[in-house]
């Protein structure tokens, strides 16, 4: 590996792995062999601040872009050691190597990650629980699988709400082009959906563990580096989203607005924590916030015009009420008579978002 080895754990870890070489060499099937083999190349235990050779990780993308019972291989062999290893540089390189599908792995691996297990249809990872006791800093690595699992695991949720894979590289500008048209013809709420869903994504990369550790360590270095892209990505998706429901924001039912308005603030409560983890400025980002706030100032102007309206219809009620009487010499509305208003709008949205 061109990498002088230094520690005991790491000897320990080198032996691991030419072991786990010729146990896959002998009782691997001949059509599996390769694969099993390129699966254990990038989720080496040693050196374990280094993340997974490119020239490897390429190997096993290409290895998944043959047939889908070969694709289907190549996911079971990897998440096969994701679950049965203990040491977590292994589990970050298996995440990692997950990762790196989502993000530039050929369509039928994709497809078969996404699907894996066969009889669920869900892909959860089970790591939470995950912990690697060897010594204060494989600790501190444990709570990295922890959350890059939990994070693999949303990243994967909501690729299947929007229907492709969210931060993928693949096939990019048919794709937008694609959801341009797309977006403008969604209903109200598949669009809240899908934008609830994104903002779940922007919250778990909240979560992201102390980065203080990212120090000489390359791995985790590229966790952050692909992390990054994610955000950058999952801003171009909302982006969209929220501009095209400030096109029709008027339109939206109450209920819609409430589900509209939490999601903005959740997106709000994040920017704090995105702007220490991710040091990046893009235009995107800064347009990002500007729409969130103009939403804002929107819902804001149509809950004070929807209250006065109301303010007015009343005193006009009260108005009616008392030349009627006047006139007519005090008839009395009955409890089964019926008062029909304008829009159901009026009394709906009395109640404020306040708290925004």
């Amino acid at each position: 590996m061109g990498r002088k080895i230094t520690t005991l754990r790491e000897l320990i870890g080198a032996i691991k792995d030419k072991a786990s070489l010729s146990k896959a060499a002998i009782i691997s099937k001949p059509q599996t062999l390769s694969l099993n083999l390129a699966v254990l190349r990038v989720t080496t235990h040693s050196p374990a601040a280094v993340p997974p050779d490119d020239h490897h990780l390429s190997a096993l993308l290409s290895l998944g872009d043959g047939s889908r019972s070969t694709a289907s291989a190549v996911i079971s062999s990897l998440m096969d050691r994701l679950h049965r290893t203990g040491n977590s540089t292994v589990a970050l390189k298996c995440l990692l190597t997950i990762h790196h599908i989502i993000k530039r792995g050929p369509f039928i691996l994709q497809d078969q990650l996404s699907i894996f297990p066969a009889n669920g249809g869900y892909n959860y990872l089970k790591l939470s629980a995950f912990r690697d006791g060897a010594n204060a800093f494989t600790l501190v690595l444990s709570g990295w699988v922890r959350w890059y699992a939990r994070y693999i695991e949303s990243l994967l949720s909501t690729s299947r709400v929007l229907g492709y894979f969210l931060c993928s590289i693949s096939n990019t500008i048919q794709r937008e082009k694609l959801e341009e048209d797309k977006i403008s013809s969604c209903l109200n709420q598949d669009l809240i959906r899908d934008v609830d869903s994104l903002v779940g994504v922007i919250e778990e990369l909240c979560k992201v563990p102390d980065p203080r550790f990212l120090e000489g360590n390359k791995l985790l270095y590229e966790i952050i580096t692909l992390l990054t892209n994610d955000y950058l990505s999952t801003v171009n998706e909302i982006l969209p989203r929220l501009s095209e429901f400030n096109e029709r924001l008027s339109c939206l039912s109450f209920g819609e607005s409430v589900e509209l308005v939490c999601a903005l603030k959740r997106l709000k409560d994040s920017k704090e924590k995105l702007s220490v983890i991710f040091i990046v400025k893009k235009p995107s980002i800064e347009t990002l916030w500007s729409l969130i706030d103009e939403l804002k100032d929107k819902i804001e102007k149509l809950k004070v015009y929807n209250k006065e309206e109301r303010k007015l219809l009343l005193t006009w009620g009260k108005n009616e009420k008392g030349s009627e009487s006047a006139r007519f010499g005090g008839r009395v509305v009955k409890s089964n008579d019926s008062v029909a208003f304008p829009s159901g709008r009026i009394l709906v949205n009395k109640l404020s978002f306040d708290g925004f």
